[in-house]
């Protein structure tokens, strides 16, 4: 392989590795985000924070795609969350 073309391929993969590493950085706030918005509310599910925890575990070690898919998860609960927090709230409200 030519000097240019190793600087080419170094490059490249310098390139996606970052974007790899943001993306897990995104998925990670993301998931912190709805956490917080579930936890203002008083709703915040027993398990997110674990979730989001063993995320930046596998972000750490290199895993990104698990990672992401944790990250994920740990958001999907928070928007359940604040979703349960609404339903309760309407249900509540309509009773009394």
């Amino acid at each position: 392989m030519t000097l240019k073309k190793y600087l080419f391929a170094f490059a490249c993969s310098s390139l996606l590795s970052t974007a790899v590493m943001a993306s897990t950085d995104q998925a990670i706030f993301s998931a912190e985000s709805a956490q917080q918005a579930a936890a203002e509310v008083g709703y915040e599910w027993r398990d997110t924070a674990k979730i989001i925890k063993q995320a930046k575990k596998l972000a750490h070690e290199g895993k990104s795609e698990e990672a992401v898919q944790l990250a994920k998860k740990a958001e999907q609960q928070g928007y359940k969350a604040l979703n349960q927090y609404h339903n309760e709230t309407a249900r509540y409200n309509q009773n009394h």
